[in-house]
């Protein structure tokens, strides 16, 4: 099942991450139900934040692959890997029917400074993308259709490829040692195969779209996806911020702390939210990317307010807690 950007309406995409505790589980599997109501292009489910609760993002992608039509997105990361737990890992995914994949390079475990920790046999976001690429071409490298009215003869083809998804970084990467290192490593995960590039967040479209210009100006060429999350809370703006390294967003800090109600902040999230997604799009992006934050409610009123997803486009409206 391979994402496609091209088909209108507007593409739009979501992220999950796996459920810290079983009893969440239920909870989950109701939020995809209603994202994949709404269709999206596909669903990404992160490996965990520092790998804690990687183990159970392969159940997230087999019960999107089984219970949806949508194309389930496997996030992969380098650092702390062998290059043979690597090509393990991807194998694993590849024999469970999954063959769209989001390259990171990673972050360490929380708690533990980069130095401390061991980097890994691959050691760049390029690097895990060559891999993918190369572990699906071993794992099928043909297959055969046979040919009506010849007993015995096959056509052989080449399989499709995989779908590889990177990270890009509109504000510049944190260890960005000059101004276009990002832009030069986006450069290098294109050159080793990656077929789209999701950003990290960003709060004014100013942002996105000037780094898309300077992207296109050096080479870059794959499409380049806007991620973006709705913040409904002065907490959760803190916690993202700390999360992401991202300067402050004066205008939407002030917007909720003057809020007085829970209910406020997230109609001013969601506003903000779907104001920046409509200018981005009407720009040119083809698409939007949301960090949903395993709560489907806020992120589909984001894109009915943004007028890319219509009322009659999902019919039931559930009220299921936030995972």
């Amino acid at each position: 099942m391979s994402i496609d950007l091209t088909a209108p309406p507007v593409p739009f995409s979501f992220e999950l991450y796996p459920p810290r505790t079983r009893d969440r589980e239920p909870a989950l599997h109701e939020t995809i139900a209603r994202m994949a109501e709404a269709g999206p292009r596909f669903i990404s489910v992160t490996y965990g934040a520092g790998g804690s609760v990687g183990g159970r993002s392969l159940e997230v992608l087999r019960h999107i692959l089984t219970t949806t039509d949508v194309a389930p997105l496997a996030h992969l990361t380098c650092i702390g890997n062998t290059y043979e737990g690597a090509t393990r890992l991807i194998r694993e995914f590849l024999d469970a029917g999954i063959t769209s994949f989001l390259a990171l390079r990673g972050d360490p475990p929380a708690g533990v400074a980069e130095e401390d920790i061991f980097l890994g046999d691959v050691e760049s976001a390029a690097q895990l993308v060559q891999l993918i690429d190369r572990v699906q071409a071993e794992s099928a490298p043909y297959s055969e259709q046979l040919i009506p009215g010849y007993p015995g003869a096959a056509r052989v083809e080449a399989p499709p490829k995989v779908d590889i998804a990177v990270a890009a970084f509109p504000n510049g990467h944190p260890r960005s040692r000059h101004p276009r290192q990002h832009i030069d490593a986006l450069l290098a995960k294109q050159a080793a195969g990656a077929t789209l590039a999701i950003t990290q967040l960003f709060f004014h479209a100013d942002v996105y779209l000037g780094f898309v210009q300077r992207a296109r100006e050096a080479g870059v060429t794959i499409p380049i996806l806007p991620g973006m999350m709705p913040i409904t809370s002065p907490n959760r703006l803190t916690r993202v911020l700390e999360l992401s390294g991202e300067e402050l967003p004066a205008d939407l800090a002030i917007a909720l702390q003057v809020e007085p109600t829970a209910e406020g902040q997230r109609a001013v999230g969601i506003t903000h939210a779907a104001r920046l997604a409509r200018e981005v799009v009407d720009a040119g992006a083809p698409g939007v990317h949301l960090y949903a934050f395993n709560d489907h409610r806020t992120v589909l009123a984001v894109l009915r307010e943004a007028d890319i997803l219509h009322d009659s486009t999902t019919t039931t409206t559930h009220e299921t807690p936030e995972v």
